[in-house]
């Protein structure tokens, strides 16, 4: 399979990219049906809301703990993981991961890696890298393998083609894949793209994963999937690599029970998934199945950035379901391409910044309603509110201030002109005369002002109604009778 370059949405060009998608109507139908139907499969999943608020509450402090001691457990799971015969590979930057892991294929001379679902590799774009390097990389996540081959990045973190129809599948397999059939038939799709990766898990040469969750105490990585292909990936080939980043780690197993629950509801309302894959080390003597060599690449890329700030911390709670994404106003209307990130939605707003730097990423922050919707599911209570205003503070505090803990491209959404403004502002209001002259201003000089204010006067709807209540209902029922007799 010959991997189509994919299509480039730069993060600089946010407001560009929104309005080009708010023109998508089919886009915008296919991604109103599928929010609305995640959200309604999350809601039917916490029947409870004193369970949810609990388990909830048990994550956010399982999160938080976990985080408080983060370079000792990171120590610990190296340690851990190389009793058990995996090799464990520091990265600082995405460049230093994928050379990482491109030395490992070479060192095998390997052609082929088969890839399970993982967002930190889509991060560092390996895909690319090891295309440049005469190494073929090909995604096995049914979704993933969509978007590769329409040459398009994912638009969503657990649900990648979810813009996708099932006509543009059918279309996209008939025309890239040789001798394939035009045919809507999920079904019929699903088994054409089965038989296309079978043969791929049988003749790769690595297979690398992502981990959901990695275990300090028994130095045990964790990995969600509905597919089996992740199952595939990791055993059918000799060398397994997984890459992950340093946030992932948990202190002991018994802390990803409660974390799995919340992810798998919150992704996309089920109790459990098909496959839990817990994976300790290579292949033992004597045992038949499984990788004979594994790596783990642990990754920073920007991570530390945002580790180091007490209050921006709670950025790396994130468990990746997708939920804050699903319920969010404006990634509804969108979709996530228009970021031009690897992770869209509330959580890209504010975890893109410390990956990228504010100066490439500084409309992110105020993509975003501040609705509250993202922090009210969020199954970990990231307040992702409270971390946009933040950030969004940050992208306009001068470069040249200094702060405990300055974030790269900091001040790069500042303005001369709305500086200028504010300090004007804040003259007249520290001033009683100059707050007096202002005051007899305005009121004579209002006839000036724009008939039309913006987008109050031009797209406001009016309110509904309120719903009458079950009293008001039998007081009008009562007065008509009396009008009749």
């Amino acid at each position: 399979m010959s991997e189509s370059k994919i299509t480039v949405y730069p993060s600089r060009a946010f407001k560009d990219n929104a309005k080009l998608a708010l023109t998508d109507d089919k886009l915008r139908r296919s991604l109103r049906g599928s929010m609305d139907f995640l959200m309604a499969k999350r809601l039917a999943a916490f029947p409870d809301e004193a369970e949810l608020s609990t388990l909830r509450t048990l994550g956010e402090g399982i999160r938080q703990r976990c985080l408080s001691r983060l370079p000792e457990l990171l120590e610990q799971l190296e340690e851990k993981l190389t009793a058990n015969g995996v090799q464990v590979h520091w990265a600082e930057t995405a460049e230093e991961a994928n050379r990482i892991i491109h030395g490992i294929v070479a060192g095998r001379q390997g052609k082929l890696m088969v890839k399970g679902k993982s967002m930190v590799s889509e991060e560092i774009e390996l895909n690319h890298y090891l295309a440049d390097q005469d190494v073929e990389a090909v995604e096995s996540d049914m979704g993933e393998y969509i978007v590769q081959l329409a040459g398009e990045k994912p638009t969503h973190i657990i649900m990648p083609a979810i813009h996708k129809t099932k006509q543009d599948i059918a279309r996209l397999f008939h025309e890239q894949l040789p001798d394939t059939p035009y045919t809507e038939d999920v079904d019929a799709l699903i088994q054409i793209g089965r038989r296309v990766l079978r043969r791929k898990f049988l003749d790769a040469d690595i297979g690398l994963s992502g981990v959901n969750f990695a275990v300090a105490e028994t130095g045990t990585l964790c990995l969600v999937e509905n597919e089996g292909n992740g199952r595939m990936c990791t055993t059918v080939p000799d060398v397994h690599v997984a890459i992950t980043g340093i946030e992932k780690v948990v202190e002991k197993l018994e802390d990803v029970v409660p974390l799995y629950s919340l992810l798998t509801r919150s992704a996309i309302g089920q109790p459990i998934t098909t496959y839990f894959n817990m994976i300790s080390g290579p292949r033992k003597p004597g045992e038949k199945d499984g990788p004979r060599e594994m790596h783990l690449v642990l990754l920073d890329n920007g991570r530390s950035q945002a580790y180091a700030d007490e209050q921006l911390r709670k950025t790396l709670q994130c468990i990746r379901c997708g939920a804050c994404m699903n319920h969010c106003p404006v990634y509804t209307r969108i979709g996530g391409h228009a970021y031009g990130t690897t992770y869209p939605g509330p959580i890209g707003e504010i975890i893109s910044p410390h990956l990228m730097g504010l100066e490439n990423t500084q409309d992110l922050p105020t993509a975003s309603s501040l609705c509250g919707a993202c922090g009210e599911v969020c199954p970990v209570r990231i307040p992702i509110p409270e971390m946009l205003m933040r950030l969004r503070e940050e992208s306009q505090r001068p470069a040249g201030e200094w702060v405990a803990h300055p974030l790269r491209g900091q001040g790069a959404a500042a303005s001369g002109a709305e500086n200028l403004a504010w300090k004007g502002w804040r003259l007249v209001n520290a001033s009683p005369n100059l707050y007096r002259l202002f005051g007899w201003a305005a009121t004579r000089l209002r006839r000036h002002a724009p008939k039309n204010q913006l987008g109050w006067t031009q797209n406001h709807l009016p309110l509904k109604p309120a719903p009458k209540t079950l009293h008001e209902l039998l007081r009008e029922r009562e007065e008509s009778k009396g009008e009749s007799a």
